[in-house]
């Protein structure tokens, strides 16, 4: 039987760097790594010599069933637990870094338990168990949100005393409707803010 990924797979999935350094990039729900925040995330970790390995989901996640998102964020993030945890104790370097977007900030309990460094794109900040996590993470992190993103909570995000970059009117994809051009300047901008934040760990 042929495996199947989710989302699909298109490019070399691991980009050789430093062999002791070892960025992990987690995806979203449909968000694979091809796509901007995660791309170019990667971007920035091959200019500090860091070694990436995108993550594929090995079936599709847990279907959100009924108005109540906290069941559905609990399964998800047993599910991300569990495919993750594989993939990082399988991993030989000794330093490694996460890199998750939205439904990939589920593994931020996995990166307070192991002390990892981390950049959390579009956080679920409104899921009590990621909020926790990153309250008891001791490794740094950074968070990247939009202002109009109903998972997004600038307050939160300010009290957590780590560096964050909040991009006025910028939807869960972190995009502004009809505004192509000010979408790409989110970008820009997001993506200076993981350059500052990986030097700072590198």
């Amino acid at each position: 039987m042929t495996e199947t990924y989710w989302p699909h797979p298109s490019l070399s999935d691991r980009v050789a760097g430093d062999p002791d350094r070892v960025a992990f990039l987690i995806p979203g729900y449909e968000y694979s790594a091809g796509r901007p925040l995660l791309h170019f995330a990667r971007a920035v970790l091959m200019r500090h010599g860091w070694t990436t390995q995108e993550v594929w989901w090995p079936e599709r996640p847990p279907q959100r069933e009924g108005d109540d998102l906290d069941p559905w964020f609990d399964q998800l993030r047993a599910f991300v637990h569990a495919h993750l945890t594989r993939i990082i104790d399988a991993e030989k370097a000794p330093r490694i870094l996460l890199v998750g977007k939205s439904m990939g900030t589920l593994a931020a309990g996995l990166a307070a338990d192991r002390e990892l460094p981390a950049i959390w794109q579009t956080p679920l900040l409104r899921d009590a168990g990621t909020v926790d996590a990153l309250r008891r993470g001791t490794a740094p992190y950074l968070l990247v949100g939009g202002a109009a993103d109903p998972v997004w909570d600038a307050g939160l995000a300010r009290s957590l005393g780590r560096p964050f970059y909040e991009a006025p009117d910028a939807d869960h994809g972190m995009e502004t409707d009809d505004d192509p051009a000010n979408s790409a300047e989110i970008l820009r901008r997001a993506t200076v803010a993981m350059d500052e934040f990986v030097a700072a760990v590198t």
